[in-house]
């Protein structure tokens, strides 16, 4: 599991935003697409450079009243599965 201290960034060349002619949310990143699933997009949407893992966790379970400890692990499988894309980094 990850540090839940990490601060997780976009990569270089990684961009979020909402793509128009998707209709939908998208990770940009150099010679790949990622389209995130609503779930997906609300942890995306709280990554800014400054909030660490674990800021991004209390904020989701805040918002949604989940169990910390399940959103913990699905956040941090999230973000690990997009850092080994290249998208983010940990």
């Amino acid at each position: 599991m990850t540090d839940e201290a990490a601060v997780p960034v976009f990569a270089d060349g990684a961009k979020f935003r909402f793509d128009r002619v998707r209709d939908s949310w998208v990770v940009l990143a150099p010679e790949r697409l990622f389209v995130p699933d609503a779930h997906a997009v609300e942890i995306l949407r709280l990554i800014d450079g400054q909030r660490s893992l674990g800021a991004i966790v209390d904020a989701l379970a805040a918002r949604f009243e989940a169990p910390r400890d399940v959103l913990a692990r699905d956040v941090a499988d999230m973000l690990h599965d997009l850092a080994d894309r290249g998208a983010i980094r940990l």
